[in-house]
């Protein structure tokens, strides 16, 4: 796309051609919107709410919908990834073969959970960040069926895709060597300032968000127009910000070539074109920009370092992956993924114990400010309300759904007789494993921690169940009037 708008930038002609492809594209983009809400964005969040059963998405429409907004705005140049579209894509798929296959709900939204972790895993080309992502951000339980399900889906998509497009890594960084230890200090101070910018980086994009949703007049259209006008603009002043980033994430793969001020301007820029895309509803992703953020602010810090200390100019590279993961923890909160992610980019275990130390203090020091987890925030603004957000499940029977809860440490179920808890009306819990062993439930059978229950649920009364239930088995870290076994 660059290279075609290149060309046109050499005449005002072609400037002007370009500008009227992306008012018909503009065109086209909202009016898919309008006739499919949910696709509007990245599509992250509304795969949250299908798993969380806060919606039910029409996946009919979803699937090819989604996909030709993605392409017509990576085409437009919108400085959005194509992971958000991947995700949502891989999660209607997984709900198509649901239906197909007629599994129950449980069975159905563990599908989706695999269809969003192969999405991911297609679009980074990193098939654990996929798994994790999946598990820490989408579905939130981590269990053997689950992880086994999600790890054989995410795997075969990251070969499907490598079989395909290649197997060229988004951002591929080969570490020269680990970072000595007297250097830790500074992966440290890098995960405070990551932790701030990240919770910087939630707060404008709400802020922005906030703003878009001003415009009331001709939606979706008017909201759009902002990120193709600015879009259209950096295609002929600074083509690096466009799409995902690839052209900076070319820059950084080079070496320590470019000038620090230049990575400070793309990055102030990325962020703010960002930000104006995302605002707008626009669909496509936020993490391939993120990614390429935290590289430049993990390069910006490392030069710095190594202008200003003994540390050699060589752990540029390493400071811009352990960019990239602590960015990531301090803007989704989801650290684990974030030191998998530092993994897959090197492919080096090096990076382990700084990537780890580094997520860690992003993450507490961004949730320490008390700005909201970025995909939280987004799943809680979803309107379940709007015209076409939401189908009818009437061909699904009302019937019982099995799931498996673990009963925490100093959680309220532990030390308790069965018939000492509040269960819901209509829930049962069918089988006590512990310590490998499955013990059938009396009324007098006290539970223990880390005891695994199968429960069965009222269909129809699922998500309140699960709630419930999770609250009873969930572990506190305050002292709890547990009873003390006889």
């Amino acid at each position: 796309m660059r290279s075609f708008t290149t060309e046109l930038g050499k005449s005002a002609l072609g400037i002007l051609i370009w500008f009227v492809v992306l008012a018909l594209i503009l065109l086209v983009v909202g009016f898919l919107i309008h006739k499919v809400p949910l696709t509007a964005g990245s599509g992250i969040p509304q795969v949250e709410a299908e798993v969380a059963e806060t919606i039910q998405a029409p996946w009919l429409r979803i699937l090819p919908t989604k996909f030709v907004e993605g392409v017509l705005c990576s085409f437009g140049g919108l400085s959005l990834g194509r992971e958000g579209p991947s995700i949502q894509i891989g999660g209607m798929a997984a709900k198509l073969v649901s239906k197909l296959t007629r599994t129950n709900r449980g069975e159905e939204r563990i599908l989706i959970t695999c269809g969003a972790a192969s999405g991911m895993a297609a679009a980074f080309h990193a098939p654990f960040t996929g798994v994790m992502f999946a598990l820490e951000e989408i579905h939130k339980v981590f269990s053997a069926p689950v992880i086994v399900s999600v790890m054989v889906a995410s795997v075969m998509s990251d070969l499907l895709s490598s079989i395909l497009m290649g197997d060229h890594l988004v951002l591929s960084l080969t570490f020269i060597a680990d970072l000595p230890p007297s250097a830790y200090i500074s992966v440290a101070i890098l995960g405070v300032i990551a932790g701030l910018l990240g919770a910087l980086h939630n707060a404008g994009m709400f802020k922005m968000q906030d703003l878009f949703d001003r415009i009331t007049w001709v939606k979706p259209y008017a909201k759009l127009i902002p990120a193709f006008l600015m879009s259209g603009i950096a295609a002929f002043t600074i083509p690096q910000l466009l799409c995902g980033g690839d052209a900076i994430i070319q820059l950084l793969e080079r070496g320590y070539v470019t000038p620090i001020n230049v990575l400070v301007v793309l990055l102030i820029g990325k962020y703010l074109l960002t930000a104006i895309c995302f605002g707008s509803g626009a669909p496509g992703g936020t993490l391939l920009p993120l990614v390429v953020m935290g590289a430049l602010i993990g390069s910006i810090y490392g030069i710095c370092v190594t202008d200003v200390t003994a540390i050699p100019s060589v752990y540029v590279v390493n400071y811009t992956v352990l960019g990239v993961a602590s960015l990531f923890a301090g803007v989704v909160r989801a650290p684990i993924t974030g030191i998998v992610l530092a993994f897959e980019l090197t492919g080096s275990l090096d990076s382990l114990l700084a990537a780890s130390l580094v997520s860690i203090i992003a993450y507490v020091t961004s949730d320490l400010i008390g700005v909201d987890a970025f995909y939280e925030h987004l799943l809680g603004r979803i309107d379940i309300s709007e015209s076409n957000q939401t189908e009818k499940n009437l061909e699904e029977e009302q019937r019982g759904v099995f799931h498996r809860h673990v009963v925490g440490a100093g959680s309220k179920a532990e030390g308790r007789l069965i018939k000492e808890l509040v269960l819901p009306e209509h829930m049962l819990i069918v089988m006590i494993t512990r310590s490998g062993k499955e013990l059938v439930p009396q009324g007098n059978t006290r539970l223990k921690a880390l005891d695994q229950l199968l429960v069965l649920e009222d269909a129809e009364f699922e998500i309140e169940q699960e709630q419930m239930i999770k609250e009873i088995c969930m572990p506190s870290l305050e002292e709890t009037s547990s009873v003390t076994p006889t």
